[in-house]
């Protein structure tokens, strides 16, 4: 099969986000269907890695957060890249709305529900959230996957579902992977050989040290 073609499927940009005991845990996703009309029901994947899902399974209540074309890189990389059980995602970006956490980066909006079931799917769990409440905050335009891959050189992360690992050419140049986000670091095709970037260079897509790198060849 041509896997590539599944990046002609449409898709937005959010943040889903929820708490329990005062813990509070979100991520980003690609993923977010409104499937009812009458009483919304909304459907969101999220990968049973991500410790987000171990929250929402326990709290049962989710906000998924808008995110607009002026929604910062940073916010997306925060979300999108690493772990609450590592980082504190959230610091002073939020507000508590309804008892989750609602992120503030010119958003478009929010939609907040209570889980009315999660169905299996392979490497993801379907969560299907009943709307409670919900707020259209801006006329700012919803980012799109690809806009975030287009105009912000955005890659998906390794639990997004549409994450397709970057194939590698045979070649005799050194190739470097980030652990974190896939990013392929090619000698051959960078001005600047790895082993002599500086020690306080960052990933271009999601921000982590040179040491978060591994050959590959």
């Amino acid at each position: 099969m041509d896997l590539q073609v599944l990046r002609n499927l449409s898709y937005g940009m959010y943040i889903i986000s929820t708490s329990f005991n005062n813990e509070l845990a979100g991520c980003v996703v690609n993923t977010v269907v409104q499937i009812t009309s009458s009483n919304p029901i909304i459907a969101v994947s999220v990968n049973k890695n991500n410790y987000t899902n171990t929250i929402l399974k326990q709290s049962k209540r989710m906000a998924i957060s808008i995110l607009s074309t002026e929604t910062s890189k940073e916010t997306i990389t925060n979300f999108g890249f690493y772990s609450q059980r590592n980082v504190n995602k959230f610091k002073d970006n939020y507000e508590l709305i309804n008892e989750v956490p609602i992120i503030k980066d010119n958003l478009c909006g929010y939609l907040i529900g209570d889980i009315i079931d999660i169905i299996e799917a392979e490497s993801h769990d379907i969560f299907l959230m009943r709307l409670t409440n919900s707020k259209n905050i801006s006329d700012k335009n919803p980012m799109t996957y690809e806009y975030y891959q287009t105009n912000l050189k955005g890659k998906s992360s390794i639990n997004a579902p549409t994450f397709i690992e970057e194939k590698v050419e045979n070649s005799s140049s050194n190739k470097y992977r980030c652990i974190i986000c896939g990013h392929i670091y090619d000698d051959s095709k960078e001005q600047v050989k790895f082993e002599d970037l500086p020690d306080d260079w960052k990933c271009p897509v999601c921000g982590v040290s040179k040491d978060k790198f591994e050959k590959i060849n």
